[in-house]
């Protein structure tokens, strides 16, 4: 490599509708975002636009209908022209099921991508499209090296009985099992816990409520998954923007039997026309719904938030007690109305919130608590940052920094 130029990796995270990406600096210290964006709107004209980390705008284009190989090659010949004194060496790809096999980040090779591949069924929203950019860039750049850090991974701590569903062991031993999501989310926040709120907190009983328009809850004891609300596949657990979370299977034998539905439509239907969108009937944004008179908007928060009060229970049982609760993400960063009436819900556990905190907390660094003195459970909000995590496992991986 020529002695001016700089080492950088390319975080991607395909989804159906959007590629988004992050540049980090690599090399002798830990890796530096540079610059981050996204390709939105694939099936329709397809907007790319990126910023770099203080948040100048580097580009913002407008693109005719793309594949998703055709924009990794955009993205590719961006990063080239865009940063000609740094040279990419190297991939990370959030992949959201490793299955039973991968409990820690790996490089990619044939067999690895067959095996991401095989779980397409799992994660039929999300792991086709990383399966297209893992070949995509295998393709134009066949000597990047290719890292998968998997958000089932973080999981693979939890206890035999907390991932066995009540079936015959043939179907067990088949894969059939809990396996537990968003755990690049709640890798992170666990390793930042410590710096803000002690070690002896960061290492007890704690409860991570990652709410998104993907959202789930997490149980850690001394910094390590004991059991979360996803299982098998992203489904389960919480209701979501648009998907409805757990459900009594009998629905499904009733939309076969009775609505005659197909395998594809119920797929449909339980990943896109539930949740949210589903109850209220007209939004799966939450901003939108808190700030809407309608009463359907209000049935939807409150069967949000009571979900969450159950679920926060059971893993709290799981746990044999409570000594933090934090929320992350999208919605457990910015809706201090859904913090509020998430906590006080669980006032019967010890958790009492400060109502000024509450309002005014926006991400800051310095001050992420949110409880009053006086409760027994505290409550904080930290930024989670899943990007980082998969640049921090990519470069110890390939001895980067």
């Amino acid at each position: 490599m020529p002695s001016n130029q700089h080492e950088m990796l390319v975080i991607i995270n395909a989804g159906s509708s959007s590629i988004k990406f992050s540049l980090y600096r690599t090399g002798s210290s830990a890796p530096s975002r540079m610059s981050f964006g996204q390709f939105s709107g694939f099936g329709a004209v397809v907007a790319f636009g990126a910023k770099t980390d203080e948040g100048t705008v580097l580009t913002e284009q407008l693109l005719p209908e793309l594949l998703h190989a055709q924009a990794i090659d955009i993205l590719l010949k961006w990063i080239a022209d865009t940063y000609p004194d740094y040279r990419l060496t190297s991939a990370g790809h959030r992949v959201v099921h490793g299955g039973n096999r991968y409990s820690a980040p790996i490089v990619i090779d044939d067999e690895v991508l067959a095996e991401i591949r095989r779980l397409i069924p799992l994660a039929p929203l999300h792991q086709p499209h990383h399966v297209s950019a893992i070949e995509a860039l295998k393709k134009l750049y066949p000597e990047l090296v290719q890292v998968a850090c998997f958000d089932t991974a973080f999981h693979h701590t939890n206890p035999k009985v907390a991932t066995t569903f009540a079936i015959p062991r043939a179907l067990t031993e088949e894969g059939v099992r809990r396996y537990g999501f968003h755990g690049l989310s709640y890798e992170y926040i666990a390793s930042v816990m410590a710096s803000h709120m002690g070690p002896a907190l960061a290492q007890g009983r704690v409860v991570i409520a990652h709410l998104g328009a993907g959202a789930s809850m997490c149980a850690l004891n001394n910094g390590r998954s004991v059991t979360s609300t996803m299982g098998f596949t992203a489904l389960d657990g919480l209701m979501m923007n648009k998907r409805c979370g757990s459900i009594d299977p009998g629905v499904i034998l009733y939309l076969i039997q009775e609505k005659k539905m197909t395998a594809e439509q119920i797929s449909q239907f339980l990943y896109n026309d539930c949740g949210l969108r589903g109850v209220s009937g007209f939004s799966d944004d939450m901003k939108v719904l808190l700030a809407s008179d309608d009463p359907r908007a209000k049935e939807a928060v409150d069967l949000f938030v009571y979900r969450l009060g159950r679920e926060l229970g059971s893993l709290a049982a799981a746990l044999g007690g409570l000594d933090a609760l934090v929320f992350t993400a999208g919605i457990g960063e910015h809706a201090a109305e859904i913090r509020r009436k998430v906590c006080d819900a669980a006032a019967w556990l010890g958790v009492q919130i400060d109502q000024t905190r509450n309002a005014d907390m926006h991400g800051s660094a310095t001050d992420l608590c949110i409880s009053s003195k006086d409760a027994k459970v505290s409550a904080w909000v930290i930024p989670t940052n899943e990007d980082l995590m998969i640049a921090q496992h990519t470069c110890r991986l390939l001895g980067a920094t």
